[in-house]
């Protein structure tokens, strides 16, 4: 019989400095930057406003990683002696996650399942997570979500992906995987679009077209969607080895869209993807990712980007050209799929059902 699941507190105590290992609280609830406007506009100009005081280095070190296909620091060795997130990458911690994942159900009446939605720019490696994680509980990699290629996006429609299930199923965990967000241009998505889904207005299988957006004439429109059809966390998406180059007005969207979903009283977390691309080692052994110095400034600027502290993002490294599951990508990616839940059913504990309906509306 499956554990229960056992809710911890989300923030994590540590947090990575280039210069120092602090330990730092957080609240529960993450803020965000009032921007105002209902549409994405995407600046042309290089993302710089993160970047610190070496951001003029690492920007040289990623154009010549681009140019010749390597590591984004591939002479870099850059290692903490250790962890400064604490992390297990055993068997047992596989399975005890594996186990409270299988086994979560939402404490709030008449709703079974954390409808968790995934968002980012395009290629980011949303869809990409949602195949890995259905990879560990599969036991083997498979491709459960069409994955487009690294420079343009496959999802076009609101897709929704059972976590932990082995046989089709219902589980307490549901990915929702949405078209990315285009860098420099838009993509059929708007904020209103984005709003409805939380809201839980659009059905699962709605394909979003770039001129016509969703409104109450559409095919579909959930007129009065309950509490189990909406959207309970929102998980943004974004790739390291971009944070550098991600266009300046992606920074203004995702703090614009954290307003907005905060409002709506939707607590939010970030994946760093891609986190083996940046770093040697890291590529070398997943359990070096907590030790890595690289890792830790990307995470840092990813913050900025978002507006979010670092306890909210947790690093992650997808599937892709392996045929077979590794015990350290494994944990890794168990650990991100927890954080996410522990942030999901942190909003069935903070609101009453009343308050929830009516932030919904």
């Amino acid at each position: 019989m499956s554990e229960p699941f056992e809710l911890r507190k989300p923030s994590f105590n540590f947090v990575y400095n280039p210069t120092t290992t602090t330990t730092t609280s957080t609240s529960s609830r993450p803020t965000a930057t009032a921007i105002t406007g209902t549409s994405f506009s995407f600046g042309q100009a290089a993302f710089s406003s993160c970047a610190s005081t070496s951001s003029n280095t690492l920007e040289t070190e990623k154009n010549s990683a681009e140019e010749t296909n390597t590591f984004l620091f591939p002479d870099l060795h850059l290692k903490e002696k250790s962890q400064w997130r604490k992390m297990e990458w055993t068997e047992e911690r596989k399975i005890n996650l594996m186990k409270s994942i299988k086994s979560y159900s939402p404490d709030r009446e008449g709703v079974n399942q954390a409808r968790v939605l995934l968002l980012g720019p395009v290629s980011s490696g949303k869809s990409s997570f949602v195949s890995s994680v259905h990879s560990v509980f599969n036991g083997r990699v498979t491709n459960r979500a069409m994955v487009g290629s690294y420079t343009s996006g496959f999802t076009k429609k609101l897709q929704s992906f059972n976590i932990g299930s082995e046989r089709g199923e219902p589980t307490g965990l549901v990915l929702c995987d949405l078209m990315g967000l285009r860098d420099g241009q838009m993509t059929g998505l708007s904020l209103h679009d984005i709003l409805s889904v939380i809201k839980g207005h659009v059905p699962d299988g709605h394909k979003f077209h770039p001129h016509q957006p969703f409104d109450t004439q559409t095919v579909g429109y959930v007129k009065r969607p309950s509490l189990k059809d909406r959207i309970h966390c929102v998980a943004f998406v974004v790739d390291a080895t971009k944070i550098l180059s991600y266009p300046q007005g992606l920074r203004q969207t995702f703090h614009q869209l954290r307003k907005y979903i905060s409002d709506l009283g939707v607590h939010q977390v970030a994946l760093l993807t891609h986190v083996d691309r940046i770093c040697q080692e890291t590529n070398e052994d997943v359990s070096h990712v907590y030790k890595s110095k690289i890792v830790g400034s990307m995470m840092e600027k990813a913050g900025a980007l978002l507006g979010m502290s670092t306890s909210y993002i947790v690093p992650v490294k997808n599937y892709s050209s392996e045929l077979e599951v590794d015990l350290s990508t494994d944990v890794l990616l168990l650990t991100a799929a927890d954080h996410i839940l522990q942030y999901a059913h942190l909003y069935f504990q903070d609101s009453a059902p009343e308050d929830s309906c009516a932030k919904m509306i």
